[in-house]
């Protein structure tokens, strides 16, 4: 195989190919290295290429597939986890977590880990410590956060999977700005072990990918709970995979709406109309809903489960690599959230937490007072802001939620705050040719139905043959 094939084939093709006798696993990690080689040095999306990629089970699906991990979590025992920060500097994990032992067993070959902003608290990652990670459709715009390396990453061809995370958009904003799949799945559908609930539930674990199929053969080999898991998904009734290939006529809800009140770009106001009236013409009831409103309140709970988390993990790495808290260690912006959660009481944690429930029941309500299965918004209000509009040592104060990378987060962040499932498709391109990614969220515990009306939204507005201006396999 050569590296214009590998970075046009998604991970079901690799597989394929592998079980078919036409490349293997060694081929296969030497094409990413190579395919990293050729864009890397532009996008600045990968921490490290492993020299010796690890292990997997030769019988999984999707055996000798590359992936990158995000450089987040401690996700492969004996790498180094730095979390995009000078604080954890040369620290490495202690083992595997549960994800990580699933993608193994799956036959996923990790083969180097991706970029992160600093604890993954912006959703850009331009980082103090080593500096921006570039969109390949455009180079000087941002990847979004905080899982952009990852997207850089497939969107370039360099690998087909990637793995993320997602806290308030952080798989589906980079999707969207870098023209990839990503989906967030339903609360406790992908094991968050050794964590608990993370950030309250508001975070989820999974990968970005090129396809849909992708996405489906992933989620049916991982899925399911950890022993002793605070909070479980109810099982799927059939594969993720047969899911995409039925066809059952959904109820959509469809607005173009700014969710906090502000403007959404015409352009991408235009592009989520027309896929709703693609729906709506292959026979789906497609009709127009208002925006879900969660008001300030919600926006100040989500920020304080945040800052206290960031004060525990900041607090706990600190006491393990043995260096203390500060601005020679941390960027401005997360040495503002450390401070502030450091302030916070019990009383007042608890308080944001109630409510984030109160709001996670006005966005499940909505589904019934609008009696629809999906709804169907922007990922993003607005294209990617320029690499420099984010400034890690910037102002240090809450005008993240203001700033054009916080305002990335409006619609995303509501269903990790439900808990809902939901999707980012490449669907559309803006007249500049960037990416516009395509929002569908539906019901608790229902990514059934996403991976249905994603695959045929996949054949009605094909995106595969679409390639960024940096791609590896123009390398080739």
């Amino acid at each position: 195989m050569d590296l214009a094939e590998y970075a046009r084939s998604d991970a079901v093709a690799l597989a394929q190919a592998v079980a078919t006798g036409r490349t293997d696993a060694q081929e296969l990690a030497g094409l990413a290295a190579a395919a990293a080689g050729a864009v890397d040095p532009t996008l600045n999306a990968i921490v490290e290429v492993f020299d010796d990629p690890e292990g997997h089970d030769p019988k999984g699906p999707l055996a000798g597939v590359p992936m990158l991990v995000k450089d987040l979590g401690g996700l492969i025992g004996g790498r180094r986890c730095e979390a995009g920060s000078r604080l954890l500097r040369g620290n490495v994990a202690a083992a595997d977590t549960e994800l990580m032992r699933r993608f193994r067993s799956i036959g996923l070959v990790a083969v180097g880990r991706s970029a992160t902003s600093e604890w993954a608290l912006a959703a850009t990652v331009e980082t103090e410590w080593r500096g921006p990670t570039r969109n390949p459709w455009d180079p000087g715009r941002s990847t979004g956060g905080s899982s952009g390396g990852s997207a850089a990453s497939v969107a370039a061809g360099v690998v087909p999977v990637a793995h993320g995370s997602d806290g308030g958009g952080s798989i589906r904003i980079p999707a969207a700005c870098c023209g990839v799949v990503g989906l967030k799945p339903s609360r406790g559908r992908v094991t968050a072990e050794p964590a608990g609930l993370e950030l309250g539930g508001l975070n989820a674990q999974f990968v970005l990918t090129r396809s849909v199929r992708d996405a489906a053969a992933v989620l049916d080999a991982v899925h399911g709970p950890a022993l002793g898991e605070a909070v479980t998904a109810p099982p799927p009734e059939e594969s993720y995979t047969a899911a995409m290939h039925r066809r059952p006529r959904v109820r959509v809800g469809v607005t173009a709406d700014h969710f906090w009140e502000r403007g959404t770009d015409p352009e991408v106001a235009a592009a989520v109309l027309s896929t709703g009236r693609r729906l709506a013409a292959a026979g789906h009831r497609v009709r127009p809903v208002g925006a879900p409103r969660l008001g300030c309140d919600y926006r100040a709970a989500t920020l304080a489960v945040w800052c206290a988390m960031v004060a525990a993990e900041v607090d706990t790495a600190s006491m393990a690599v043995g260096r203390p808290v500060g601005p020679d260690v941390l960027e401005a912006h997360t040495l503002t959230w450390y401070e502030h959660g450091r302030s916070l009481s019990g009383a007042d944690v608890v308080g944001a937490l109630d409510e984030l429930h109160t709001a996670s029941r006005r966005v499940h309500a909505l589904f019934d007072e609008e009696d629809i299965d999906v709804l169907l918004t922007p990922t993003l209000p607005t294209f990617p802001p320029a690499v420099g509009e984010w400034d890690p040592e910037g102002e240090p104060s809450w005008y993240y939620e203001d700033s054009s990378v916080g305002n990335l987060e409006s619609t995303t962040s509501a269903f990790n705050c439900s808990g809902q499932p939901a999707i980012s498709l490449p669907l559309h391109q803006g007249s500049s040719g960037l990416p516009i990614g395509i929002h569908l969220a539906a019901r608790y515990g229902r990514e059934d139905v996403l991976f249905s009306l994603a695959a045929e939204l996949e054949e009605l507005l094909p995106w595969s043959a679409r390639r960024p201006p940096v791609f590896a396999g123009a390398a080739a």
